[in-house]
């Protein structure tokens, strides 16, 4: 049986290179596991992490639990405040034992106002707007001849697409 070649030349894959870099980032800032960070919208679930995002987690001196620092924004400050114990209970799962003892939250960065100002969510798509109706007629013009129904369609739809593009 012949030996297998490796298929990827001598490359990897850039995770395992950035390994190490990411969990020294991620222990310089309390985090000593790192999926926290990496996997935080599957830990705490889309709602808390579209409007918070973990910061920091320290250590007290008498070593019995951890605070982690939660950034969000002023308006969504209050309802993160409900959500304290379960969010808590969520990281410490995450942790596998109770790590977490608190939670405070902050409205900016420890570092200044400007990481402070973090976008949580994505940006919206652009509405698109309905093609211009003589765009359509030429379109449907262009791919009147094809007797395939399904083919028709996505000719049209690709004919609207390419006299609708703006000229550069």
């Amino acid at each position: 049986m012949p030996s297998r070649q490796s298929t990827t030349r001598g490359f990897k894959r850039t995770a395992t290179l950035l390994n190490d870099q990411i969990r020294r980032a991620g222990e310089s800032r309390g985090f000593a596991v790192s999926r926290v960070l990496t996997h935080w919208a599957e830990i705490v679930g889309q709602d808390i992490a579209a409007i918070a995002r973990p910061v920091k987690v320290g250590y007290g001196k008498d070593g019995f639990g951890a605070t982690l620092t939660v950034l969000t924004t002023g308006p969504q400050a209050p309802m993160l405040e409900m959500q304290r114990e379960q969010l808590r209970a969520r990281v410490n799962a995450a942790y596998g034992y109770n790590a977490i003892s608190r939670i405070r939250i902050t409205q900016t960065a420890p570092t200044g106002f400007a990481e402070g100002q973090a976008q949580f969510t994505h940006k919206a798509e652009p509405a698109k707007t309905a093609p211009a109706p003589e765009i359509v007629a030429e379109a449907s013009k262009a791919a009147s001849e094809v007797h395939d129904g399904d083919l028709r369609a996505a000719l049209e739809r690709l004919g609207r697409n390419v006299l609708s593009k703006k000229k550069r």
